[in-house]
């Protein structure tokens, strides 16, 4: 580890397994257009190869908390880098249905583990004043890999080239694979291993000496206190935030967000649009993704976590019932076809720029760090077993129900979210993370 590594390139590399997760869940969409006349495919077994990702990541995202507790950070990304070259490769040079579903198992272990060790590292680099806004680069970087993987899908749709969709996570699986040798350890980690001289040479890098003693005076003061891991997660103190962090992982799911991302191809085809403008229009709400979630870096610090979840049901809600409402009481024409680009767009718009970077930065704030990593692993687990839910069930229910009634389902789950965010959810905007820890075994005691 390079102790020389500059800020910026400490939270990129940090954030670029957000990344890979994006591309490979962005892939798929275009990549389906196509497997079906190499590798033929029911909608039944359609759903199965896109959620089988999600059955990797559910044993990814249980396990690597746990690991990274008692390994590091840095050695579990690299483990995770290297199943991501695997599993991209397997994919690549799928000869049937039963390969491709492994190969996507492979690759749902490395997006579990992102999912729970990116936003950890993060928010333990970075220093309170800004944590919300680094800790949200890794739904910026999920957004830019999801772009990056429908322009992918855009120039090779004129050949069908479905392996190279695939094959090409590689390339950054590799990039990840040598930026994690200049990566440095979390500070958090190292307190916990009794290394604090590394510790306050690392948190140099990102904060000012007055920031460091602060810090390192609270979390000593919590290391005083003799837990294991197990002993922290089996606490009464902890329940409340192990459910009110499972709420948030689950809602951010049940929404629907990744049934746009995974099948807007299939929804815009159903709506009357070409494989090639298909594709294109999910180019387009990629984009929007990306700049939406520029905007939420740039308020999360300002506005809140709370405050912006909030925002971002109302116009998810708003979007989805104007859309339901267009497809019951229109005839399939073009202009309807972009109508439903349109607002889904929309429905992305209020989606990045709240749901998306809120949930990533909020999960490891709400829990303590000598279980941080397991407990952030185990609301993953459960935002990606949602996610498999909904993957699997949405090209059924889509042929079942139609897709204006699916849109009017997603509705209903977002006022629900709305009303459990108002109820349950804290605000942690400016608080570093022990001071949030310290609050919380307060009001158990109390």
């Amino acid at each position: 580890m390079n102790n020389n590594i500059s800020k910026g390139w400490i939270f990129f590399f940090g954030a670029l397994g957000g990344l890979l997760y994006g591309y490979d869940t962005g892939v798929i969409s275009g990549a389906l257009l196509f497997i079906d006349q190499d590798i033929p495919l029911s909608d039944f077994l359609e759903g199965v190869v896109v959620s089988s990702l999600l059955g990797g990541a559910i044993v990814g995202a249980g396990m690597s908390g746990y690991v990274s507790d008692r390994f590091g950070r840095r050695r579990v990304v690299f483990a995770i880098a290297l199943i991501y070259l695997i599993g991209s490769l397997v994919l690549a040079l799928s000869p049937n249905a039963t390969v491709l579903i492994i190969g996507r198992i492979v690759l749902g272990l490395a997006v579990g583990g992102s999912t729970a060790i990116v936003p950890v590292y993060l928010s333990e680099m970075a220093p309170t004043r800004s944590r919300g806004a680094l800790a949200s680069l890794n739904q910026l970087m999920i957004t830019i890999g999801i772009v990056v993987a429908y322009l992918v899908n855009y120039a090779f749709a004129p050949v069908e080239g479905w392996r190279w969709m695939l094959g090409l996570a590689s390339v950054p699986a590799v990039v990840l694979m040598i930026g994690v040798l200049f990566m440095p350890e979390s500070p958090r980690w190292l307190i916990k291993r009794n290394r604090e001289d590394e510790a306050r040479r690392i948190m140099a890098l990102t904060r000012e000496q007055s920031e460091i003693d602060d810090e390192m005076k609270q979390m000593r003061k919590i290391e005083e206190v003799e837990e294991s891991t197990w002993d922290v997660l089996k606490s009464k103190w902890i329940r409340p935030m192990l459910l009110i962090g499972s709420g948030i992982a689950i809602f951010q799911q049940l929404i629907g967000i990744n049934s746009v991302i995974y099948y807007a191809p299939t929804i815009f085809s159903k709506a009357g649009l070409g494989s090639s403008a298909s594709i294109l229009g999910t180019v387009g709400i990629g984009i929007v993704n990306v700049l939406m979630t520029l905007v939420a870096i740039a308020t999360i610090d300002k506005l809140g976590r709370k405050k912006l979840l909030l925002i971002g049901n109302v116009g998810m809600v708003m979007s989805l019932a104007v859309l339901a409402t267009i497809l019951f009481t229109t005839e399939l024409t073009t202009t309807v076809a972009w109508l439903t680009v349109v607002f889904l767009g929309l429905f992305i718009v209020f989606f990045s720029a709240t749901w998306g970077p809120v949930v990533w930065v909020m999960l490891p704030e709400l829990f303590p760090m000598k279980a941080r990593g397991a407990a952030t692993g185990f609301t993953t687990l459960l935002l990606s077993a949602a996610n498999l839910i909904v993957s699997l069930f949405f090209p059924v229910l889509l042929g079942a129900i139609g897709t204006a009634w699916v849109f009017v389902l997603f509705a209903i789950i977002g006022v629900l979210a709305f009303f459990f965010v108002l109820k349950f959810v804290p605000e942690t905007k400016g608080r570093s993370l022990e001071d949030i820890e310290n609050d919380l075994r307060g009001k158990a005691s109390a």
